[in-house]
């Protein structure tokens, strides 16, 4: 996703009677803030291969634990069982490959975990390349050269540009010793399943693919959820009401959100979310154009990341992205963007209720 940088400004001190708003908020993030951060989102804080919980009908899932488990210990000694032409030892290199809801992000949280946290960054596809944007490209290296194990959840398909991006940084780190691990989600009903993204990956990252292992996980979407939601949204009114009884609420017009957005670099959308336990909107309606949309979802992937609770006035989710939005190269963004805001949706629906 290609989102020009923000200028450099100082923390808003503004102040409004009422609830406070988020296009209040204008942070600055320095860079060790920026790295500190790529750590496993608190959603799977907890997370381990313990405590995933493979189905027997699937063998391949309790193969990924065993293959995953005994990665992290060929890391955690630094030993390489594998080796090029000239006798080089290469780092481990593992790509996840299944479909959506069997347990790769709680997978690759675990592995991150095993291997230790202060020596593995961990963070989505678009994190690192607005780590990039931020710090720029050597920076970036060096910073993550420091970690034994660098993870990539989510990894994009969609954007030639990002892609060829993460794949320079991806080789300079191989290059450099690090271990890779990195997932990316196939839609119900692509061509393959899971195994139709693996193909793309490893396409798409041609000069790396002699080097991953590609970790066939099987199953079935254990949330049981739709992809898509398409719930009506609050009044306004309820809204600003629920809002205005929690301290650690913020509360906005969404159309000034989208506007604001816009003024602040991608990166520091985290940072935008500070302290907030419940982010209310009012006024949802479609999304007008891709380049907002894009913005939209690196907001809600950080909102799920922290488990904030989202109140939706106006339209809500219904036709929040256009037919045309959803059928085109960017889809998978969106779908996963529905997906989490329809359960952050409700987790704020049920304050209210």
């Amino acid at each position: 996703m290609r989102v020009s940088r923000a200028p450099d400004v100082g923390c808003s001190t503004v102040t409004s009677p009422g609830v406070p708003s988020l296009t209040q908020r204008r942070p600055v993030v320095p860079p060790d803030r920026l790295l500190a951060e790529l750590v496993p989102p608190r959603h799977f804080a907890d997370e381990s291969f313990a405590t995933y919980r493979p189905d027997p009908a699937h063998l391949s899932q309790a193969a990924a634990v065993t293959r995953l488990s005994a990665a992290a210990e060929e890391i955690r000694r630094g030993a390489q069982k594998s080796f090029w032409k000239r006798g080089k030892a290469t780092p481990v290199a593992v790509y996840l490959d299944g479909g959506f809801g069997v347990g790769k992000t709680h997978l690759l949280t675990s592995l991150a975990h095993a291997v230790g946290v202060q020596d593995a960054a961990y963070g989505t596809f678009v994190e690192y390349t607005n780590l990039v944007g931020a710090l720029g490209f050597l920076p970036t290296v060096e910073a993550l050269a420091t970690r034994r194990l660098v993870c990539i959840d989510e990894f994009e398909l969609d954007d030639p540009g990002d892609t060829v991006l993460m794949s320079r940084l991806l080789r300079e780190l191989a290059d450099r010793g690090v271990a890779l691990a990195a997932t990316s989600n196939t839609l119900p009903g692509s061509l393959g399943e899971g195994r139709f993204a693996a193909e793309d990956f490893l396409r798409e990252i041609q000069a790396l693919a002699a080097r991953f292992e590609v970790l066939r996980i099987d199953g079935e979407d254990y949330r049981h959820r739709s992809v898509v939601t398409d719930a009506e949204g609050l009044s306004d009114d309820a809204v600003r009401a629920a809002a205005s009884r929690r301290d650690d609420a913020t509360l906005d017009d969404f159309g000034d959100l989208l506007a604001h957005l816009a003024t602040v670099h991608p990166s520091r959308y985290g940072a935008l979310l500070d302290g907030v336990g419940l982010v209310a909107l009012t006024g949802v309606h479609a999304v007008p154009t891709q380049d907002v949309a894009l913005r939209l979802v690196v907001l809600v992937d950080r909102l799920y990341d922290r488990d904030v609770p989202v109140l939706l006035g106006g339209a809500g989710e219904k036709d929040l992205f256009s037919p045309d939005m959803l059928a085109g190269g960017y889809r998978k963004k969106y779908y996963r963007a529905l997906s989490r805001l329809g359960s952050l949706a409700a987790d704020g629906a049920a304050l209210v209720g």
